[in-house]
Formats: structure tokens, sequence, C-alpha cells
């Protein structure tokens, strides 16, 4: 999904015939665009003939015009009118009628799941004349003033702009009074007093009276959901999901169904399998006498959804009837939201539910076992993304267990998985200021809510006393990936005093704890890690076909060979040493696609480097690559073998030579501080000499790649009969060498042509000298825009070209990378200019616009030049299916990233549109 601006949506007037409302008869799940997640959902839900309460959807298209405007549509106010009309009519009753009213809730769905980030107003139409009329219908007075400041509430909160703590003040005041233990001890009368309280705390701080006009109610509700499409925290979570910014959100007015009529009334939520596992079974919350946010803002601790059989068997069965017949008709994991009133069940809403990275994986594998889905279609069910965090460490269980670590606090519920230690932190605001100062903290809340959310995304983990796995930490947890327990009823969080308390056992903020996703147990310190069993997998020390496999282990290996079976783009890795090379081989890597030679240069060699900078005369200089050559022919061989077989393709000498010097000022200092004593130093001195005429104002564009190999005779030459007779003696060994000569930072093609020239020289004496056919290909790294833009050229005298998108960003946005991450991308990134940073995910649009148009030019000039690409961004998922859609032949990545690269390679191959390949 690609990323746009964060801002308002400029679409000026909207057509006059076009329609903003939809009644739910008339849209279907593939109309998530226009009537967002929640209404296409609940319109496909009446098209199957489920139980939803009647109701209708005012489109996104409204909400762009009342953002881009600041005012509704013309034509909105006679369409909602007309479909109001309808639905009273339906209903027999008005809305907000004296002694009958109809109610309705008003709830956002954008085209894309966004939990808890935008507003949901309850009970519309209630007042101080149809609440009696409400008490009246339903025969139960404590039920009806519980609506009416449940209303008064969310409205005053979200609407209105009231801070939300008031309200929860005078309710917990109400509570302490009666000595109730949680809201439903309050009875009719308590709740008056409670509504009246509410009221003159929305006319306080909202410097209005509560409205009375139902109408009015509906009217304000519908705008404030237009607007919280642009709240802080909507903002924060479509950047960290990368959903577009220019979306809005449709409008949901679905008429009441209550769930606080009683003990045979309540609300849950539901999925058709384990959102944290995967596995098969009943899974889900429910809690009686509620209404649908207590579950999910987890106020009240609920109980198992399994326990409805008991509570209400009818309910449960048809319950369980339709979550098969939603599962098998959307052919995925079903998230459900449901309410029982007074017996009679009602779906309040249906989507594709968000699961964990380990449950996506197996449910992805068990749909095809099912043949409800495919191999490409199980191939789109998961992503780069979550095999990464698959290959994090976990908790070793053996060490937590020992008695001789970290303490066991207790144990919740396990919402997501994962291994998280951190200093506790009691709050949004330090979460981020600790983070953002080194320290890895875990966000401790008695539960959280939308506002919490800078801080979720700032913490290791997350882990609240309240709530179950369908409430806002465990739904926003799983979908970010983060690490989460909820409902750890024995630890008792005082987020006032900042602490929390278990037992006799206090935990201050600061002290460190460990949460464990997986089980749901919390420890006091820090546990040890061990390595992932995903890990353990790609590395060879465990068998997807063994006895004693993990059944993740076993869906990750099938995923992985569906997405071998698919993919075009080859995959290779960044790899300078033997051990990274056999590690990345061992990951599945067909071959190195960059070798840093410089990285050969560092520790003892750094000495030797010196003198070759510092040789004044030819035979110095000679005798200093004399030295390297035979060096750097051992690597070499030892890199071939490795890969014995596949590509190997080795960048020449890259970086600044002054970056093989010691620090200009360091010596500076150390020369004065001997001349002041006398003790002069010729090397010192000749050092300080070749640094000052080698120091750059901006070395990254100065003397480096191949201007090095043209300045520096014999440098390149030496490099390239390293290669060359590293080649042969891997050939005289019945080896198979497949050496890739790349020359870094050309511009133009007359530099390449004069590299190219002697490296054919040396490999042409080295032929000869040892009597071995070698065939070792020439090519060049594109990594500034004048190469792209005259690719067509250079290729002339290439065979291949690797696309340095590290550099090549870094040139086409003026940017220096070490200086601008740290100084103002976190400003850009608040801001909207940039989704994501440009260095982790490929500028499509600049930096892709490059390389698409040097692969168009250069096959052109040579129809069978190779392509590849070798910054990090051949390891970074959405790059990778750009690069797929070029036409590059293969990525390269760091070893870790292989398996990464590997899956989105297959996925890029599997997606209905992936016949863009510009081959």
């Amino acid at each position: 999904m690609s990323e746009s601006k964060d801002t308002h949506v400029a679409s000026g007037n909207a057509p006059q015939d076009q329609k903003f409302v939809y009644d739910f008869t008339e849209g279907n799940k593939d109309l998530k665009g226009l009537l967002g997640g929640k209404g296409a959902n609940l319109a496909e839900m009446t098209n199957l003939g489920l139980p939803v309460p009647p109701g209708f959807t005012i489109t996104s298209e409204a909400c762009k015009v009342y953002l881009a405007t600041g005012t509704e549509p013309a034509a909105l106010r006679d369409e909602v009118s007309a479909h109001l009309d309808a639905l009273e009519s339906a209903m027999g009753k008005k809305l907000g009628q004296a002694d009958d009213p109809l109610l309705v809730s008003v709830r956002s769905g954008a085209k894309f799941s966004m939990p808890g980030m935008m507003d949901t107003v309850l009970n519309i139409g209630l007042s101080d004349k149809s609440v009696t009329g409400l008490a009246k219908q339903s025969g139960d007075e404590r039920f009806a003033w519980d609506s009416y400041r449940r209303l008064i509430q969310m409205f005053g909160k979200t609407v209105l702009g009231v801070d939300g703590d008031h309200f929860e003040e005078a309710l917990e005041d109400a509570k302490r009074a009666k000595k109730a233990a949680t809201d439903i001890d309050l009875d009719a009368a308590d709740l008056k007093k409670l509504v009246k309280q509410f009221k003159k705390i929305v006319t306080r701080d909202a410097g209005r009276d509560f409205p009375q006009d139902p109408r009015e109610q509906m009217d304000l509700a519908i705008r404030s959901v237009f607007e919280s499409w642009n709240t802080d925290r909507a903002k924060l979570y479509r950047r960290q999901e990368r959903i577009p910014g220019d979306l809005g959100t449709a409008v949901n007015i679905c008429s009441m169904v209550f769930g606080n009529l009683g003990p045979d009334s309540g609300t849950g939520v539901a999925f058709t399998r384990d959102p944290a596992s995967g596995h098969q079974g009943v899974y889900g919350d429910y809690l009686q006498n509620a209404q649908g946010e207590d579950v999910v803002a987890g106020i009240r601790n609920t109980v198992p959804l399994a326990d409805l059989e008991t509570i209400d068997k009818k309910s449960y069965d048809r319950l369980m009837q339709i979550m098969e017949i939603l599962e098998t008709h959307y052919r995925d994991l079903c998230d459900i939201e449901f309410t029982i009133e007074r017996g009679e069940l009602w779906m309040l809403q249906t989507r594709v539910g968000k699961r964990t990275a380990g449950a996506a994986f197996r449910i992805a594998t068990q749909l095809v076992d099912q043949g409800l889905i495919d191999e490409a279609e199980a191939l789109q069910r998961v992503n780069g993304s979550q095999l990464a965090q698959l290959m994090f460490p976990r908790f070793d269980d053996d060490g937590a267990r020992s008695g001789k670590g970290p303490e066991l606090l207790g144990r919740g519920i396990a919402a997501s998985p994962g291994a998280a230690v951190g200093k506790a932190v009691f709050d949004s605001y330090t979460a981020v200021k600790w983070s953002r100062s080194g320290e890895r903290v875990i966000l401790i809340r008695r539960e959280t809510n939308p506002d919490d959310l800078d801080g979720m995304l700032a913490a290791e983990g997350i882990l609240t006393s309240r709530g179950g796995k369908t409430s806002h930490a465990a739904v926003v947890a799983r979908g970010m990936g983060k690490t989460c327990v909820c409902g750890a009823e024995e630890l008792e969080v005082d987020t006032k005093r900042r602490r929390m308390t278990v037992g006799k056992t206090v935990i201050e903020e600061g002290d460190l704890v460990s949460v464990d996703g997986s089980t749901g147990k919390v420890y006091l310190g820090e546990v040890p890690v061990v390595p992932s069993p995903v890990v353990e997998y790609f590395e060879g020390r465990m068998h997807a076909g063994a006895d004693d496999a993990d059944e993740l282990v076993e869906a990750v290996h099938r995923m992985m060979a569906y997405a071998d079976r698919r993919r075009r783009l080859r995959v290779r890795a960044n790899a300078d040493n033997t051990e990274d090379a056999l590690r990345a081989r061992r990951f599945g890597a067909q071959g190195i696609g960059l070798c840093r030679t410089e990285h050969m240069f560092l520790g003892e060699r750094r000495s030797m480097v010196e003198k070759l900078i510092l040789a004044d005369t030819d035979d110095e200089r000679e005798q200093a690559l004399e030295t390297l050559l035979p060096l750097q022919r051992k690597d070499f061989v030892e890199l071939f073998e490795a890969m014995d077989g596949l590509p190997v393709t080795v960048r020449l000498l890259d970086p600044p030579l002054h970056e093989f010097l010691p620090d200009i000022t360091e010596l500076s200092v150390r020369v004065a501080l001997a001349e002041s004593r006398e003790d002069h130093n010729e090397n010192d001195l000749r050092l300080l000499q070749a640094v000052h005429k080698l120091h750059e104002q901006n070395p990254m564009l100065g003397l480096r790649g191949v201007r090095l190999g043209l300045v520096i005779p014999g440098l390149f030459a030496m490099q390239v009969r390293a290669i060359a007779e590293a080649a042969a003696e891997r050939k005289h060994a019945k080896g198979d060498p497949r050496a890739e000569i790349m020359i870094p930072l050309v511009g133009t093609v007359q530099e390449l042509e004069i590299v190219r020239d002697e490296a054919e020289q040396v490999i042409a004496e080295v032929r000869k000298a040892t009597g071995i056919d070698l065939r070792l290909s020439l090519g060049t790294m594109i990594e500034l825009p004048r190469a792209a833009l005259t690719a067509g050229q250079i290729a002339e005298a290439a065979e291949f070209f690797s696309f340095g998108t590290n550099d090549l960003t870094q040139t086409v946005w003026g940017f220096s990378r070490d200086d601008v991450e740290a100084s103002f991308f976190t400003a850009y990134l608040e801001k909207g200019i940039f989704g994501v940073s440009p260095f982790e995910t490929i500028d499509m649009d600049g930096v892709g616009a490059l390389v698409r148009s040097a692969c168009e030019a250069g096959r052109k000039t040579r129809p069978g030049l190779k392509l590849g690409i070798c910054g990090e961004h051949g390891g970074d998922p959405e790059s990778v299916h750009f690069f797929h859609q070029v036409g590059l032949d293969y990525v390269s990545c760091s070893p870790f990233r292989i398996p990464v690269a590997r899956l989105e390679a297959g996925r890029a191959a599997a997606q209905p549109d992936a016949s863009g390949d510009s081959r």
C-alpha cells in the first residue's frame, strides 16, 4: 500500500448527482473504499440474511468534502433525512420520540481498520423527556438512566471535547458513595444523580448545555466522526500502519440494540479462530448487562466466550452458526461484535480480524488445507514484516522457571506474543520521553485508550490489569506486532503514584520488568532470551518434518516453499566474510549481491592501507599493493568456496581513503603536544600532512569509488588480480567460482571504460599465467542520478547494473543520511511529508522513477543486461514488490533479511496484478 501525505483532502465541491448515503441493504463487502470496512460488512451481513439492526451509511466521499470545505455536502442533510424517515417507518417509532424513542449509534468506519482511533457515540436520541419513555417501554428504569448517562459521557467526551477523566471521576465517586464494586451495582436513583452531575460537567466544560434535540445530537455526532479522521491519534496510527491520509471515513447510523437490559442481555466480541495463535476453537469475550464499548475499553473484566453456552445456549448456538457462515464466506479469520438483547442475538460488526504474526502463518496454511484458499492467496495472507517478528528471540522458559532469576509477579491474558523487557512506566508521556532517551520501557496501565497510542508505539511491550483479548490494548498491540499481556487482575496499578503492587511486592517506575505475550506471564527483572524456533529452522538446526517440530515452524516452512515456487526475483546477500556468507546460504541466499571490500581492510590491515596512502614513490606504492594482494586473494578464495556455484558480486574499494587514516583533530592535537615537548614524530607529521591533503568538506561526494581507481595507480588492478587469482585457485580445486566485479560510483561511461580496460588486461594476464579459462563479468553500481540518466550509454560497457539505493537516495534527495535522520526526519514524519523514511522503503516517485528509467534504457542498449539492487531496500517488503514490477533479476540484503525478501518476492509474483513485470 502506498503512503500519501496525511493532510486534509482537497476534493472541492461534490457533483450534484453524487449519492452520499446508502442503506445497509444497498451495499456489499467490495465497497470498502466508499462505505468503509464497517459499513461494507454490515451491508454484506444484511445481504447474507444475518440479524443486523437496520441502518444506513454516510460515505467517505461526504467526509472528504467536509474535510476539504469545512461543511457537509449540500445534499447530505436531505439524504440523511430521507434514510432516517425510512428507518423510523421500519422501526415504527421516531428518533428520540418521548414515549417510545428510536435510538441510534453513530460510528466511524474507514476503509482500513483503525481500532479505537476514531469516534463512536451510542444511544443518540435520549433526552430528559425520552429517557422516561425508554424506562416505561423497557420496563427497566435503571437501564434507561444507565443508557442516558452513557450517552452524555460519550457525547461529552467525543463530540463536545470534555475531558473524559471528569466523567470517570464522577462515576468513581458515585461507586464509592454506594460502596459499589462496579457500575452495575448502581441503581436507578444513583444513575439519575449521575446524569445530573454529568450534565453539569458538560455545561461547565463545554460552555453549552447537553443538546436535547435528537436530530441535533445526530448531526453533531456525524460531524465529530468526520473530524476524528484528522485527530493526532488517528494520524499517528495511519503513519504507523502506512494507511493513506486522503481516504476519509464513512459514518454508520444504526438502530440501537441493548446489551445492558439485565442478565439476559450482554455484549461480546468473537473470533472465528484464536487471533493470538491461529488455533481453531471458540475465542472471544462476553460481558453480561453491558454495552459494546465496555468490552473493548476493558473497563470491566469479561468472561470467556465459551461461558456464553451456559449463560444463554440458544444465543451461543446461533452465534456459532453465524461464525461458521462468516468465516466460510470471507475465507479468513473474522472478528465479530455482537449484542444479545433479552435473549435475541444481533450482529453489529464483522471484519477480517487482526492477528499476530504466528497466527497469520498458521491460519494461512489451515485455510489451504481446508480448500478455502490456494497457495497464491495464502501468500497474500502473510507478509515479510510478520516473518521478521517471528525471527526475534523469545524468553528462555527454563531460565524463567529456575527460581534463581527474575521473580514471577503474576499472569494475565496472552494477548499478543513476544518477549519484551523494559523499565516500568505508567503513562504514555513518560514512555515516549524515556524511549527517545534510548531506554526500553514497558507501558503499564489499568486499561489503555486511544490517547495512549504514542506511548504504545514507544514501548517494547504493554501490560494492563484489566481487559481481555478483545480490549483496546490487545487489538492495537496485535495490529502493531507489540508484545501485550492484558487482564492481569492480581496486579494493582496505581497510575497516580506511578507504581504497581503485587501482594507485598511494589514495582516503582523505572524498575525492570519482563512481559511474555505468549504465556501471559509477568516477571520482575530481566528474563534471559533464546533464539526463535523460526531462526533455528532457517539455520538448519530444526527441521520442519521432524517429530518434535514446532507447528509454527511447519507453517513457515510451507509458506516459504509456496513463495520459492512462485517468485521470479532471486535473492542474494550483502556479505563480506565467510561467516556471513555461510549464514546467508543457510537462509536461502542465491549468491552474494554485494561484497564490500573496504570491510576487508579494517583491523590489523589498516596500517597497510596507511602505507599505501603515504607512499611517496612508485616503489613504495607497489610494495604496499604487493603486501595487500595475497591477503585479498585469501579473502576471495574463502568467499568463493563458501558460495561455490553461486554468483559473488565484489565491489571494488568505495569509501574515501581518509576513512583509513586517523581522525584529523586527534592527530593534530597529538602532533601539537609532541612539538610542545620538542618530541618530533616524523611518522605522525607525514600522517597529518596526508590527512590534510585528503581532507574533504563533503567526503561522500569526493574522492571515492571509481575516482579512487583512477587517481591511485594500481589500487583497483590489485583487487581485480586478487579476485581473478582466487577464482583460478578455486577452479584448480574443482570448485565453481562465479565472480562478478562491480565498479562503484560511476557517473559517466568514460570512467567505466578506463577501469574496465585495465581490469580486462589483468584478467587476461592471470588467465595466461594460470592456464585457466576465467569468465568474470564486469559491471557497475548505479548510485548517482547521472548514472541512472545515462544508463543507456553506461550499459555499452557494463554487463550488469546493481542499484546502490542507499547512496542513490542520498544524492536524489540531497540528504546526508547520517545527519538528516538524527536532525529533522522525525519532524518530516510527524508532518506527513514522509509516510516512512526513504532510506527504509524506496521512494517510488523519485528514486524509483530513476531506477525504472535506468532499467529500461540499459536493457534497450544491452537486452541481456543483468539487473539487481544491493542497498538495504533489497530486504524491505514494499520495496521488493517495486523491484519485481520494474523487472530486476535479483535483490540483495543482509543475511538476516533474506527470508523476508524471499517471502516478499513470492508474494509479489503471486499478486493478481503481478503481470506488471517490465522486462
